[in-house]
């Protein structure tokens, strides 16, 4: 008897979602720091306003926009994305608010890789939105720069 084949698990949908004290200015910084576009809701927003189903204290004006008060997401532009609600179906990171401050490091953190020779260059572009240095590593694998985002969230420019 020859055995069934088992059936490959299909892809799986993610977002990374990171803590955050002001989700907004964090998906400036970061929209910035990839050339992501931040997701714009606010067609969605608006039909739940008028539907009652979201009250207007849990939105906020973002850039001229109703948003979400308590999470926005950023996407690759590339990417395919819900039109009617304005989330992104690929590659995001989602900013949600809590109501602690950030105690200890990190235990997944991302990783950016500009290009060969364009380090010290993103380097002072992140700095100039807002991200600080940490430190310098360089070891025999590789050389990299420990940064934190304006909350002090540690990432890395290989």
């Amino acid at each position: 008897m020859t055995p069934t084949p088992v059936p490959a698990p299909a892809p799986v949908h993610w977002k990374l979602v990171i803590d955050s004290a002001d989700p907004h200015a964090q998906a400036d910084f970061w929209s910035a720091a990839l050339g992501y576009t931040v997701e714009d809701n606010s067609a969605f927003i608006e039909r739940l306003l008028g539907l009652g189903a979201l009250p207007a204290a849990a939105t906020v004006d973002f850039h001229g926009r109703p948003a979400f008060r308590d999470l926005i997401a950023v996407r690759h532009p590339e990417d395919p994305y819900d039109e009617e609600r304005g989330t992104g179906l690929g590659r995001r990171l989602l900013f949600q608010r809590v109501p602690e401050p950030k105690t200890g490091k990190n235990r997944l953190h991302l990783d950016l890789h500009p290009g060969e020779g364009r380090r010290a260059g993103e380097v002072e572009r992140l700095t100039s939105l807002g991200a600080g240095v940490l430190r310098e590593v360089a070891e025999p694998s590789g050389a990299w720069v420990v940064m934190t985002d304006p909350e002090g969230n540690e990432f890395c420019v290989h």
